[in-house]
């Protein structure tokens, strides 16, 4: 691990074991090429965590205000990823 505070999709490039069953690694290649695949695997996990951390924004609003209306779930979620696609940036990793 670094020293360095990095946020997600910053620093430089580390690697790491990944092990996936054959199939799902076999599809992946066949969608976007063995050059692409560490790629695609990167943009599939910043977008999980992406939906995570609002995921756990929106339960700590909750647990503070109230229940929030399913459409005001998806209007922060697409504000979520307007803003973050805007700015080229993501919210640290706690």
């Amino acid at each position: 691990m670094s020293d360095t505070p990095y946020s997600i999709g910053e620093g430089p490039a580390t690697r790491v074991s990944l092990s996936l069953p054959e199939g799902t690694a076999e599809a992946i290649r066949q969608r976007v090429g063995k050059r692409e695949f560490s790629a695609f695997i990167t943009e599939a996990v910043e977008r999980e965590l992406r939906g995570q951390i609002l995921d756990e924004y929106l339960a700590d609003y909750e647990q503070r205000k109230g229940p929030i209306s399913t459409e005001a779930q998806e209007r922060a979620r697409r504000v979520f990823d307007e803003v973050f696609a805007e700015e080229g940036q993501w919210p640290a990793a706690n």
